[in-house]
């Protein structure tokens, strides 16, 4: 009987000192979660690494004063304002002398104007009557008109040109990815900006990242955020594209949210094109679990910006009151976000348990086949 009762001495001596190592996802919030003598942050000062937040109405007010404003894009409009568009070969052009109909190729009623007009060859000129050949490539209409008015007024008294674009054939834009209809777009006498591009494209698939659209232009990247473009009016987001431009968009396989710990459903989610609470990705993952979950420790932790030096930002919510969900709703996660619901240290006991359990039934059956030995 002495043995059984040192044995059961010294499991509950053991039971005592597994509190400090019971499994169960949880964050120690002092820091020393961290440290570790076989890795490179051993000597690491982390007040300085990771910087800690609690989510309160000051941080939401904080966190949304750094959210882009609403702008009017001076530069756009100013290019749309001063848009002209300039031939280029293949290019068919309609031109009209008044009064002149044997000047005029008639289009009639089984030809088209394309058909009907004059293409701009592959050396850049066109070929009109009494005129002979005539550069045109890299000129505006307006200027090509004036050219054919000037030369024709050596054989017609004060003519009246018109010319006109037939088929815009010369120019394009390309665009690529997450687009209903990818492919090649021409550019016309109407100014084309990114927008409109992504609209005459079919608009965006549902795996579109409205976050991360890139336009390449002379072998030069350049990335937009449709998503501040729509809903917040940012009209810095949007460009005036040009011939030879690559407009890509991306998948949104980057723009997804992990939700792990003392959740029904850990594992990662999507972010929709409006983004994502922490509200709604906590109700995505089912909720936590309430018999084994801190609710005080929920926690969102993100990459911090490499240019501060630090390796994580962690964003802490406590919702033991249910009226700190507000909270959570209004928390805007970004994509790559950690959200990590921690383990009651309850919980977290109850753990060690039920693991060491078979081995304290073995050794007390043990124990008592012992005495019924001994007394025997």
């Amino acid at each position: 009987m002495t043995k059984l009762k040192l044995t059961v001495l010294a499991l509950s001596t053991l039971f005592t000192a597994s509190c400090a190592f019971a499994p169960g996802g949880h964050i120690d919030q002092s820091g020393s979660m961290f440290a570790s003598s076989d890795d490179d942050f051993s000597n690491a000062d982390f007040n300085k690494l990771v910087e800690t937040h609690t989510i309160s109405p000051m941080l939401l007010s904080e966190l949304n004063a750094n959210q882009p404003k609403p702008q009017f894009n001076e530069q756009l409009q100013a290019a749309m304002g001063n848009y002209d568009y300039k031939v280029g070969k293949g290019d068919v052009l309609l031109i009209t002398v008044w009064n002149h109909p044997e000047l005029t190729i008639p289009a009639g009623s089984m030809r088209d104007p394309v058909d009907a007009g004059n293409w701009v060859h592959n050396d850049g000129s066109i070929f009109y009557p009494y005129v002979g050949r005539v550069k045109v490539e890299g000129l505006k209409v307006t200027e090509i008109r004036d050219i054919l008015a000037d030369k024709l007024a050596k054989y017609i008294e004060s003519p009246q040109v018109d010319v006109t674009v037939a088929g815009f054939r010369s120019q394009r834009v390309y665009v690529t990815g997450e687009v209903q209809k990818p492919g090649v777009l021409p550019v016309t006498n109407v100014p084309m900006t990114l927008i409109e591009a992504v609209s005459a494209s079919g608009g965006l698939t549902p795996e579109a990242d409205w976050t991360t659209v890139t336009l390449t232009r002379n072998g030069i990247d350049r990335a937009f955020n449709l998503r501040e473009l729509y809903q917040q009016g940012n009209t810095d987001q949007n460009i005036l594209l040009q011939p030879n431009d690559v407009l890509h968009v991306a998948r949104n396989d980057q723009n997804k949210v992990f939700v792990l710990g003392e959740v029904r459903q850990p594992k990662s989610y999507m972010m929709g094109r409006s983004g994502m609470t922490l509200a709604e990705a906590l109700a995505d993952a089912g909720g936590w679990f309430e018999a084994t979950a801190d609710a005080e420790g929920v926690f969102v932790i993100r990459a911090a910006d490499p240019a501060t030096g630090r390796v994580a930002e962690v964003y802490q919510l406590n919702a033991k009151n249910a009226t700190a969900l507000v909270l959570a709703e209004q928390f805007q996660l970004q994509q790559r976000d950690i959200v990590y619901v921690t383990a009651a240290p309850v919980a977290r006991w109850n753990r060690v348990i039920s693991q060491l359990l078979p081995s304290i039934t073995g050794l007390y059956s043990l124990g008592r086949f012992s005495d019924d030995i001994s007394s025997n």
